[in-house]
C-alpha cells in the first residue's frame, strides 16, 4: 500500500511541476522579469515550501520526543540544500547529456548563477560554524540566526535589482507554450496565469506530503534512525518539485530557469531555515550533520569553481552525484 501511495505522490508531484513551470513562465514573462529573478526567486520559494513546512510542523507539531522532533527537523533542513547541490545538479547533467551530449555546454545567465553560488556559502558556512556554538549562548546564536535572515534579504534585493539589466540583455524570461488552462477555454490573463500557479503548486505540496506520508510508514520496517531518514528520505520527497522543474526546463534549453530554480532555492534553504534550526533545534555537531554539511559545501564550492572557470558540462556534475554518494555511504557503513 505504501507503495502504491509513493507512485501516485509522485505523479501528482510531476502534474503540479509541469502546471507550475508552465504558469511561472507566463507570469515572468507578464510582470517583464528576467528568467534570474523567475528561477532563483518565484520559482525556488515556490518549491521550497513543502520542505520549509516539514521541520517547522516537526518542531511545533509533532507528538513524538523532544529529541525525535528536532532530529527530524535538524535532518530536514540540512538534507533539502544537501540534495539540490548533489543529486538535483547530477540530474540536470543527465538529462542535459541526452540531448548536448557530456561534453556539451549548459548556459545558464553566469552572473546570477555565480552570486547565488556565492551567497550560499556564506550563508550555509554560518549555519555550519552554528553548530558549535553552545546552546547555553543564546544570544550568540541568536545572532547568526539574525545574520542569515538579514543575508537573504541582501541577497533577494541584489537579485531582483539585476533584473532590468538581465532583461536589456535578452535573458526575459519567455513562455514557451501556451497556458494549459487555456486548453479547457479560460482566457489567457493574469488572474488565470495566478489560478494554475496556486494549482500546480498545491498538487506539489499534496503530492509531497503523500510521499513522505509513504516514506515515514515505510521506515520502521527498514529499521532506520529518525535523524538518518530525515536527512536520507525526507528530502527525497521534498526536493522533488526543484527537481522535476529543472528537469523540465533544462529539457527545454531554458538553462537559467533551471539553474536559477536549484540555486535559489539552495540559498532559501541555506539560509533561512538554519535561522529556524538554530533557534528553535539543539543544532549540535552530530556525525551526520557534519558529514552532511561537509559535502554539501563541496559540492557548492566546486559549483563555483566551475563558474569562475566559465565552463560547465554535464560531465562535470558527475562530481556532485559522487559527493552524495559518499555522504550515504559514510552515513550507513562508518
Amino acid at each position: 500500500m505504501e507503495l502504491l501511495i509513493l507512485l501516485g505522490a509522485l505523479i501528482i508531484i510531476l502534474l503540479g511541476a509541469e502546471a507550475f513551470t508552465n504558469s511561472l513562465e507566463h507570469f515572468g514573462e507578464r510582470l517583464g522579469i528576467s528568467e534570474g529573478v523567475t528561477g532563483s526567486v518565484f520559482a525556488a520559494i515556490g518549491t521550497a515550501l513543502p520542505e520549509t513546512m516539514v521541520p517547522l510542523f516537526a518542531i511545533l507539531l509533532g507528538t513524538g520526543s523532544e529529541v525525535i522532533r528536532h532530529e527530524v527537523a535538524v535532518g530536514a533542513i540540512l538534507g533539502a540544500p544537501l540534495l539540490l547541490a548533489t543529486v538535483a545538479f547530477f540530474l540536470v547533467g543527465i538529462f542535459a547529456a541526452r540531448s548536448r551530449g557530456w561534453h556539451g555546454s549548459l548556459n545558464p545567465e553566469p552572473k546570477g548563477f555565480a552570486r547565488d553560488l556565492v551567497w550560499f556559502n556564506w550563508a550555509f558556512s554560518i549555519g555550519v560554524l552554528a553548530t558549535f556554538v553552545p546552546t547555553e549562548w543564546s544570544g550568540i546564536r541568536g545572532l547568526l540566526a539574525f545574520t542569515l535572515v538579514g543575508m537573504y534579504v541582501v541577497y533577494l534585493t541584489l537579485t531582483i535589482r539585476a533584473s532590468t539589466e538581465l532583461v536589456d540583455d535578452g535573458h526575459g524570461t519567455e513562455a514557451d507554450h501556451p497556458l494549459y488552462f487555456t486548453k479547457i477555454r479560460l482566457p489567457d490573463n493574469l488572474v488565470i496565469i495566478l489560478v494554475q500557479l496556486g494549482f500546480g503548486l498545491g498538487l506539489i505540496m499534496l503530492g509531497a506530503k503523500g510521499f513522505v506520508y509513504g516514506i515515514e510508514h515505510l521506515a520502521p520496517k527498514w529499521g532506520i534512525s529518525a535523524l538518518t531518514l530525515s536527512l536520507l528520505i525526507v528530502p527525497v520527497a521534498t526536493e522533488l518539485p526543484e527537481k522535476v522543474n529543472s528537469i523540465l526546463w533544462i529539457r527545454r534549453g531554458r538553462d537559467t530557469l533551471a539553474v536559477g530554480n536549484l540555486t535559489g532555492a539552495m540559498m532559501f534553504q541555506g539560509s533561512l531555515l538554519p535561522a529556524v534550526g538554530i533557534m528553535l533545534t539543539a543544532w549540535v555537531p552530530q556525525k551526520e550533520i557534519l558529514v552532511g554539511m561537509a559535502m554539501t559545501l563541496l559540492a557548492a564550492t566546486y559549483l563555483t569553481w566551475l563558474v569562475r572557470k566559465g565552463t560547465v558540462k554535464p560531465i562535470h556534475l558527475v562530481v556532485n552525484g559522487l559527493c552524495y554518494l559518499g555522504f550515504v555511504l559514510s552515513i550507513l557503513f562508518f
